[in-house]
């Protein structure tokens, strides 16, 4: 067969393809021919050829990038939205509409003025910010703040770690009936309420628990931990991981299951051992998860536990137990000063929100997503 001459089953709008695109075309090339370059392959441009009419162009604008008008997204992807939609509802009636009602810190509200409480806020009077200097002016506010970062140190010091080792020991158990068993026992106290996980405590370490019992039938003095305000904030502590370090373990047991098998049989073959693969292995898969979690612990750590804490209070004193959200129950519910428990709540809000954007930076410059991408 002679050179430049066509093969005898090709027909020549195959020939005229392969002379228009030949195969060591560049991407400057292709565009100048009217295409684009897609992952290394041509495609057609937006506007390949002058004589095409505008309404095309969109046509094959959006048939190149996957796009739509509304209705037809809509169309594609309604039983997505039908199946989130009563979640944003409830979401948005009980956690956004209620935003609202924080004017009331800057007003002297008064609940009787009106028969409906919702309109009594339209007849209030108001104020400015003197519910936040009577509140940046109070001492007992400034001891609350106090005893609420102090509880947040102490869970983020020796709770926070607590599901990641229990996590790390049962992955490590090879037997699956016994890990099934282990994380079964440790996820079954997620489930009680904080009055019985407190009656638990108090039967074993209170006054009339068993531990004083036993000591006092040996000759030894009793004692009473659960209303020692000295150690009422490690006592809390240890509540918190008895009750929820379970819900911990499951989050990073999922994250470990993530992690590809191969990759451990690649460092053993590399001569590391245990603790090695655990450590250049295991916790760089935690890691996502580990900041993910951090950031969402830092975002809340104005909020240490209103039930369990209020449970409490009347044995220890407010000395030792009041926190924030028991001072804005106290001023603004048994006191019934709204506006007043209105202030310091904005206040706590703005503030965790402020937590939560700084800790999501943290997390964006040690390379990790953190709550949401860069």
């Amino acid at each position: 067969m002679a050179h430049g001459t066509t093969p005898r089953d090709s027909t020549p709008a195959d020939a005229t393809s392969r002379d228009a695109a030949p195969r060591d075309a560049t991407p400057a090339d292709a565009a100048s021919r009217g295409t684009t370059t897609r992952g290394g392959t041509p495609v057609a441009a937006a506007s390949p050829d002058p004589g095409v009419t505008r309404a095309e162009k969109r046509a094959l604008h959006k048939a190149l990038n996957g796009g739509g008008s509304f209705k037809v997204r809509f169309r594609r992807d309604r039983t997505l939205v039908l199946m989130t939609l009563p979640a944003v509802l409830l979401v948005l009636v009980f956690n956004y509409i209620p935003i609202l009602g924080n004017v009331v810190a800057f007003q002297e509200y008064d609940p009787y003025v009106s028969d409906n409480g919702f309109v009594a806020i339209f007849h209030s009077p108001w104020v400015g910010f003197e519910q936040f200097s009577r509140l940046f002016d109070d001492s007992a506010f400034w001891d609350a703040v106090q005893n609420t970062l102090v509880l947040f140190g102490l869970q983020l010091v020796l709770f926070f770690p607590v599901p990641i080792l229990l996590a790390l020991l049962i992955n490590s158990v090879i037997r699956p009936r016994v890990r099934a068993v282990s994380q079964a026992i440790l996820y079954l106290p997620h489930f009680f309420s904080w009055v019985l996980v407190i009656t638990v405590f108090q039967q074993i370490f209170g006054g009339a628990g068993i531990i004083a019992q036993t000591l006092r039938r040996h000759g030894h003095e009793g004692f009473d931990l659960m209303t020692d305000p000295g150690i009422f904030k490690f006592l809390v502590t240890a509540e918190g991981v008895w009750k929820d370090a379970g819900w911990g373990v499951i989050v990073f047991l999922a994250a470990l299951a993530s992690v590809s098998p191969d990759l451990y049989e690649a460092s053993a073959m590399d001569g590391a051992g245990r603790w090695r693969r655990m450590w250049h292995v295991t916790l760089p898969a935690l890691r996502p998860v580990i900041a993910l979690l951090l950031v969402l612990r830092v975002g809340d750590a104005l909020t240490v536990g209103f039930e369990q804490i209020l449970l409490q209070r009347d044995a220890v004193g407010p000395g030792a137990a009041e926190v924030l959200d028991t001072y804005v129950w106290w001023n603004g519910v048994r006191n019934q000063d709204f506006s007043y428990a209105a202030a310091a709540g904005l206040v706590k809000g703005v503030v965790s929100l402020g937590l939560v954007l700084a800790a999501n930076k943290i997390a964006h410059l040690m390379g990790e997503q953190g709550v949401y991408k860069k």
